[in-house]
């Protein structure tokens, strides 16, 4: 079987408090599952180093990004992104951008990576918000057409919250397609418009959001023909997330991860994906549910 490549810093930890709003122990923990579970001998491992300012400063503005690299994010910005931006917090947003980057040019050489940070889809050109400091998507889109390495991409964002700042950021690029599946009464407020958006009813279960799906991915291809797809594969979408709203199950998400990379993979579009959103004060039950998506992607490596 072909090895699974996976992309991981340990610093993608911030070393947040036990208890802290955003659940930051979950990437440590996730790949302690990914050993445990044994796809750890299944696949290779990539490491990448931070991010420079220049591939950041492709998506976002260029004083926001001196300021987070410089840990002088003004109080304001930092409320909304929910966290401080510290030493650890800067390092950690520039080494899971370049994850990113790193999964997306391995993809294109590979057919398939997955990068265990990643999905930072609030982050807006002017500031990130929502949890999230750099769009690393975002960046890793704009820099492989900048360097000619893809002509035209697709974002696919599952994550149950809306990719607000990804929708922004490359809404004026046709090389770039936006596509989010969300629930519509959920975070942010104030939406952004994607290529194609798909809000969701509260509470909905795994059949109905199936056949939504199905639906969708002709879709996001119609006239449309990417070199690249960038599958944002939040776990919020499940019935026990804390900031979630729908209601799938286990194997819902492990249809639903399926489905994507089958849909791809079949049409030998390369896909490279990120973990998105997942928010429970259980860190292990958290973690869980992002492997899924890991073992999922063994299927198609």
């Amino acid at each position: 079987m072909p090895d699974l490549a996976i992309v991981h810093a340990p610093a993608y930890d911030a070393g947040f408090a036990p208890g802290h709003r955003f659940p930051m122990g979950k990437y440590s923990r996730l790949m302690e599952l990914i050993s445990e579970s044994g796809l750890a001998d299944r696949a290779q491992f990539h490491i990448p180093g931070p991010a420079p300012a220049d591939w950041l400063a492709l998506a976002h503005r260029r004083s926001y990004v001196d300021q987070v690299i410089a840990c002088s994010v003004p109080p304001a910005i930092e409320r909304e992104i929910g966290f401080a931006v510290d030493d650890r917090v800067s390092l950690r947003a520039r080494l899971a951008t370049a994850g990113t980057v790193m999964a997306a040019r391995i993809a294109l050489e590979d057919g398939l990576a997955c990068n265990t940070a990643g999905g930072s889809h609030h982050a807006r050109r002017d500031q990130g918000a929502g949890f999230c400091t750099f769009n690393d998507v975002a960046v890793a889109a704009n820099l492989l057409l900048a360097d000619g390495e893809a002509g035209r991409i697709l974002v696919v964002d599952l994550d149950v919250h809306q990719g607000d700042g990804t929708a922004e950021i490359c809404s004026e690029n046709p090389s770039i397609r936006t596509v989010s599946m969300h629930a519509e009464k959920n975070y942010p407020v104030r939406k952004q418009t994607s290529d194609i958006d798909v809000a969701l009813p509260d509470g909905l279960r795994d059949d109905a959001y199936l056949e939504t799906l199905d639906w969708l991915l002709p879709q996001t291809i119609d006239r449309h023909s990417p070199d690249l797809v960038f599958y944002n594969a939040g776990v919020d979408p499940h019935e026990e997330d804390r900031l979630g709203r729908l209601s799938l199950s286990d194997a819902g998400l492990r249809e639903r991860d399926r489905r994507v990379f089958s849909f791809f993979r079949a049409r030998n579009i390369p896909v490279a994906a990120v973990i998105g959103g997942g928010y429970s004060r259980d860190i292990d039950a958290l973690a869980r549910r992002h492997l899924i998506t890991f073992e999922t992607a063994a299927e198609f490596a």
